[in-house]
């Protein structure tokens, strides 16, 4: 659990990196695991329901970026959506009613690993009010030569940021004037959380490092934060992981910009992103030496 001065660090800059959330087994399980879905995209050639490959992916050479869906595939990720230790922190962020809308799992081979430009979650799927955050569980060692999470702190109290270009959605900020100066890297040791609100910005670089980054990710939400652009009644139920179903949503005075036109790119960040004409990092990729 957080202690008070934990709390009161997220409530104002917006993240925060928690140390030995999970045990050495169940990181050790987390790891073998995904080991064997690398194992596993050997067999495929293109993107698909499960895999969203690197660039360069290949059979003797097999790159992930991405594992979709992780807790549908298997259930050590799905015990790990559900871990005692991780609702518990975010009950004390979000209240005790928590349902999850996203969940995914990102790597970065050593020596390469795509970066993910600076965005803000809550570009992406905004809600009826912003008690919504991601926890990362770092399954190795987080560093900034692998590519660890950036944040910038305290953009979770501003505004949401232009992610269109030409016109149409493209999953990254695009607002003329954008400085990342201020970023700050989230190190963390495998077994450790990352923890960052909606509304921050946030991305990673490349991974410099001979070491794999893999980060598996969960996005949660308030019980009465229902998504702006809809959802059905089932679909609420289902992802609901914590207290009771409400017909009452929770509305707040929150900025909100819709991902309108759709990206011309579906499918993963990745895959959106591909399409921006110019990267958004700058003096933080200057900072890093990368």
């Amino acid at each position: 659990m957080l202690d008070e001065k934990q709390v009161a660090f997220y409530r104002k800059q917006g993240y925060i990196g928690v140390e030995g959330v999970l045990s050495p087994g169940e990181v050790e399980e987390l790891q073998q695991v995904t080991e064997e879905f690398v194992e596993r995209s050997r067999q495929v050639s293109q993107h698909d329901d499960i895999f969203d490959l690197e660039p360069g992916h290949t059979p003797e050479h097999p790159k992930l970026r991405r594992i979709k869906s992780p807790a549908a595939h298997h259930p050590a990720y799905d015990r790990a959506l559900r871990h005692r230790g991780i609702l518990g922190i975010v009950a004390q962020l979000i209240g005790p009613a928590i349902r999850y809308n996203g969940q995914k799992l990102n790597l970065k081979s050593a020596e390469f690993g795509s970066p993910v430009e600076w965005h803000q979650d809550w570009a992406f799927y905004p809600h009826t009010n912003d008690d919504l955050l991601a926890v990362g569980i770092a399954i190795d060692d987080m560093t900034l030569e692998n590519g660890c999470l950036l944040v910038i702190p305290g953009s979770h109290q501003g505004p949401i940021l232009d992610h269109n270009q030409d016109g149409r959605f493209v999953g990254a900020v695009t607002q003329a004037g954008f400085d990342d100066a201020a970023a700050v890297p989230v190190q963390l040791r495998a077994g450790g959380i990352s923890i960052h609100h909606a509304r921050m910005l946030h991305g990673s670089l490349p991974n410099t490092s001979t070491r794999q980054r893999r980060l598996l990710l969960f996005q949660y939400c308030a019980g009465d934060a229902w998504p702006v652009m809809g959802t059905s009644w089932e679909a609420w139920g289902q992802t609901l992981l914590c207290g009771e179903l409400t017909y009452e949503p929770r509305v707040t005075p929150v900025p909100v910009r819709l991902p309108l036109p759709p990206a011309l790119r579906q499918g993963s960040i990745y895959e959106t992103q591909t399409l921006l004409q110019e990267s958004t990092f700058k003096k933080a990729r200057e900072k890093a030496g990368v």
